[in-house]
């Protein structure tokens, strides 16, 4: 239930020996962690070997456009909204699917896209761009067969940020943004794409760090019970995979400890919390989620059904290391060709 980086391009030997004892389920890479494609594909394979049981997520933001992780000769595809503008959901497939080839390559299974956010602010900070349009049903389409291309070349899609991200005015990594919406409002702009992917099976989402009062007064959405049961697992059905944002985010950190946030959390309904720079954070969560489940046993049932789901998902996706040799890592990636996509998004405008 917990989701770590590491500090560089390498595990170091403190971080082996976290890793062996905490057995952490999951893994997060950023740029400080892909120097070269084969130092990409090495540091995966050492992060899948470090599996207790069940082999472990390895994840990414690759978006495209300014949240982009890996170094050449990896693609660096347009940002969503330039796809978004095409209106085309094959070649927003065909876009996925490429996505996907790429990363398999290095033994990435988990993307942390598609964004599914609506932009309905134009000042807003930290979306913009990164969302495909500020039409819900444009965003729903493109995402939709965004997904699917990832989930066909093998990498699993986590959709985000529930319930949207899109109307905030301020970035969620350094404060609180708070949507002052109506519910009508929520539900006509920046639900429907959320109820979308929920309908067609997305296999994760991911919470974000804003508070709606209209949905809860007084918790942000990845600590809200009634915005992940309630909203997410009631109202919509989602019996998928939700993972936080970085707990590690001033819109939670400045506000709750470690501790505190991922009891919260979890209480919420959240199955994967993100630490993704500090381990002795995620270590503080393990070890307050260990003790209030000997003692509380709602806490213990919340654990138990995020391991049902979390299990399920490996279990079908997560079968071998996908990562080529060494030695055919570039040459595999030449031969993909993915340029001319990132040519036919930029024609197609």
């Amino acid at each position: 239930m917990l989701l770590v980086g590491c500090r560089g391009e390498t595990i170091s030997a403190e971080e082996r020996l976290i890793f062996e004892e905490y057995s952490f389920g999951s893994f997060i890479l950023f740029q400080n962690n892909c120097r070269a494609a084969t130092q990409v594909l090495s540091l995966c394979r050492n992060l899948w070997d470090t599996a207790d049981k069940l082999p472990p997520f390895i994840a990414i933001d690759q978006e495209g456009g300014r949240v982009h992780r890996l170094p050449q000769p990896f693609t660096h595809f347009p940002a969503a909204a330039r796809l978004g503008a095409t209106q085309n959901v094959d070649l927003a497939y065909r876009v996925g699917k490429a996505v996907a080839d790429e990363l398999r390559l290095t033994g990435i299974n988990l993307d942390f896209a598609p964004v599914l956010d609506v932009h309905a602010n134009p000042l807003n900070p930290v979306i913009g761009d990164r969302a495909f349009s500020a039409d819900p049903k444009s965003v729903s389409a493109m995402s939709s067969a965004w997904s699917r291309g990832l989930r066909a070349g093998g990498v699993i899609p986590c959709g985000k940020h529930f319930p949207g991200h899109g109307d905030t005015d301020k970035d969620s990594h350094f404060d609180l943004p708070v949507v002052k919406k109506s519910l009508d409002a929520l539900q006509s702009v920046d639900l429907p794409p959320f109820g979308n992917a929920c309908r067609h099976g997305i296999e994760a989402l991911m919470t974000a760090h804003v508070l709606y009062p209209a949905l809860d007064s007084r918790l942000p959405a990845t600590l809200s019970e009634s915005i992940v049961t309630g909203l997410l697992r009631h109202q919509l059905g989602y019996d998928g995979v939700v993972f936080s944002d970085d707990m590690e985010m001033k819109a939670v950190s400045d506000r709750y400890s470690p501790d505190e946030a991922a009891l919260l959390a979890v209480c919420a309904g959240v199955d994967v919390l993100l630490f993704c720079h500090d381990l002795e954070n995620a270590i503080r969560a393990f070890e307050q989620l260990c003790n209030e489940a000997e003692k509380d046993p709602v806490v213990r049932a919340r654990i138990e059904a995020s391991n049902r789901r979390i299990g399920g998902l490996k279990r079908e996706y997560l079968k071998l290391f996908s990562g080529v040799t060494e030695s055919e890592l570039e040459n595999r990636l030449r031969l993909l060709e993915h340029r001319r996509l990132v040519d036919e998004i930029h024609g197609s405008l």
